[in-house]
């Protein structure tokens, strides 16, 4: 079993991954040897924070053993990508990558002998979404029934929080007047679409007006923040978003929505610095369940 895309997870499966990082949060000490003697390969194509810290710590308090291993300096740029990936399942129980393209996850699973987690590419990013929903069933005591505000560009996090909010019953309104082009899955936006649970907007004062959550990203992808080359479209960006910053002014009408950011954020840009300290922000705790979630994850496919 892999975890690529929660689109591939019935609802089911999905709802215990949430109770179980809920329920190992609570309880850390009853897991200590849950994947005991175990070992994963953690392959990083491009920066992380929070992916490495929470998979690394995970393994590392449940009695397993991770294995950094930067992209650039494996054999992973010369060689074929399934049989190196063949030959690294051959060392460990499991494989965290976090790459470009999904494209690659794809090989990789199709060569690999164990379970691979996609630790982010263009498309997805289950992982984040996992802590995600867990957060917001900490703090709101139920999921089904919610209602999501995502504002922001249409990228692997929406996509993401689509596939999730629609399996666990949240109704998600997405205020999105930029799309990434990389991230573009029309197959899984119809599926959306068909529960129900799934809407798009522009009217961003309306998507926050009732909303239980109110969830924003970057608007530029980390590997293109600092780009000179992508400076152009980061200005044009820039200049379309600001209208959708998420602010005291857009949540005026709102004083109960919890504030979501998966990070890194880009104070002043997507949401202003006053929120992200603000009491509704659960941003720090969403981040912090990232841990607790890998562990959830990891006890599911390497326990």
């Amino acid at each position: 079993m892999h975890l690529i895309t929660l689109r591939d997870w019935s609802s089911k499966a999905v709802e215990e991954i949430i109770d179980g990082t809920l329920e190992i949060k609570k309880s850390p000490e009853d897991y200590e040897f849950c994947v005991e003697g175990k070992s994963l390969a953690m392959i990083f194509q491009k920066t992380s924070t929070r992916t490495r810290l929470s998979f690394e710590v995970a393994m590392t308090q449940l009695g397993g053993h991770a294995v950094y291993m930067d992209w650039r300096s494996t054999n992973l740029v010369l060689a074929d990508l399934g049989d190196e990936t063949k030959s690294i399942s051959g060392y460990v129980d499991g494989i965290m990558a976090r790459v470009l393209k999904n494209s690659e996850l794809q090989a990789m699973t199709q060569a690999s002998s164990v379970p691979v987690i996609n630790g982010c590419d263009e498309k997805y990013h289950p992982c984040q979404i996992i802590a995600d929903l867990a957060t917001i069933k900490e703090k709101k005591g139920k999921l089904k029934g919610l209602k999501l505000a995502y504002i922001g560009v249409h990228n692997n996090i929406c996509n993401s929080l689509i596939e999730g909010c629609t399996k666990a019953g949240v109704n998600i309104t997405t205020v999105t007047p930029v799309v990434n082009e990389a991230s573009v899955d029309e197959s899984l936006v119809e599926e959306a679409k068909g529960t129900g649970l799934y809407h798009k907007s522009l009217d961003v004062k309306a998507a926050v007006e009732d909303a239980d959550v109110v969830y924003t990203d970057t608007w530029v992808d980390m590997e293109f923040f600092l780009d000179s080359k992508f400076k152009k479209e980061k200005e044009k960006r820039i200049k379309t978003m600001l209208p959708y910053q998420v602010n005291k002014k857009l949540l005026a009408g709102n004083g109960d929505a919890l504030i979501m950011h998966d990070m890194p954020i880009h104070r002043g840009y997507e949401i202003s610095a006053d929120i992200i300290d603000s009491p509704n922000s659960v941003i720090y705790t969403q981040s912090e369940n990232r841990l607790h979630s890998a562990k959830s994850i990891l006890k599911k496919l390497l326990g």
